[in-house]
């Protein structure tokens, strides 16, 4: 038999034994990933010379520069008070500070059995007395068998004097602070310690004042059910902190790092 002749025998083999292989080994299906659905809701109490689309106009403008991420607006004057949505939300970035007590009592069971069931939770800044965060914090710490005495998220005390901060990353391999080294916010509203929460589970970000230093209150995580709950301190309304790069940063990554992981 020819050189020639061999060479296209052996050919005709391979390409049969490969025919053979695709018939029964099925390529593995290539499934498009979800975009994380994120709702930022806010009580829309915010100066308009500072944020004119809300703070939560603001967040949903920077997360929707993210292919992963589709973000959208909801606020408390909307058709049940914004959270008609609330099914279909993996996480939910809450601003309040003067209307904590108009949030129905059934809308914060609602948020609440979303976060048992999977979503994530960042309540921002003055949010702090937010009735689903308290509610949150007051829970957690029945569940350890430690209820929390006084107001749940109660900070000793506040001054709106306009200090900057520095930020510091007390984490630098978590997912959250990724990409984000120390900053500092030029303006901000001090919070000082002690605050009444349950201890978390991990401090990510610490906070340091002029003239005093935090112990680490500035991003908070905790495990609530299937979901988690990151407190995110920096934000006073009247700064446009919203609109920093380090600060998005970090909230980009806490959307991702707090969605449920099938997404």
């Amino acid at each position: 038999m020819s050189r020639r002749l061999c060479w296209i025998c052996s050919l005709i083999g391979a390409l049969a034994a490969l025919s053979i292989v695709a018939i029964f080994v099925k390529p593995r299906p290539v499934y498009a990933k979800q975009k994380i659905r994120v709702l930022c809701w806010s009580e829309r109490t915010e100066p308009a010379d500072v944020y004119p689309n809300g703070i939560n106009g603001a967040l949903v403008e920077f997360l929707n520069k993210e292919a992963d991420i589709a973000a959208s607006a909801a606020n408390l004057s909307d058709t049940g008070q914004g959270l008609d949505q609330l099914q279909n939300t993996e996480v939910l970035l809450w601003f309040g500070h003067k209307k904590h007590a108009e949030v129905t009592t059934e809308n914060v069971d609602r948020i609440l059995k979303r976060i048992q069931e999977g979503m994530g939770y960042i309540p921002l800044h003055s949010s702090h007395y937010a009735h689903p965060f308290q509610r949150a914090l007051q829970l957690i710490a029945e569940q350890r068998g430690k209820p929390l005495e006084g107001t749940p998220g109660r900070w000793a005390s506040v001054r709106n004097e306009g200090k900057p901060e520095l930020i510091h990353i007390l984490d630098l391999d978590h997912p959250i602070a990724r990409g984000v080294k120390d900053f500092t916010i030029p303006k901000t509203e001090s919070y000082y310690n002690p605050f009444n929460i349950p201890a978390p589970a991990l401090k990510i970000l610490e906070g340091r004042y002029e003239g005093g230093q935090q112990d680490g209150n500035d991003g908070l995580l905790w495990d609530f059910g299937r979901g988690k709950v990151f407190y995110f301190r920096p934000g006073h309304e009247t700064y446009p902190i919203f609109y920093q790069p380090e600060i998005q940063q970090l909230i980009k990554n806490a959307v991702r790092y707090l969605a449920p992981q099938s997404t």
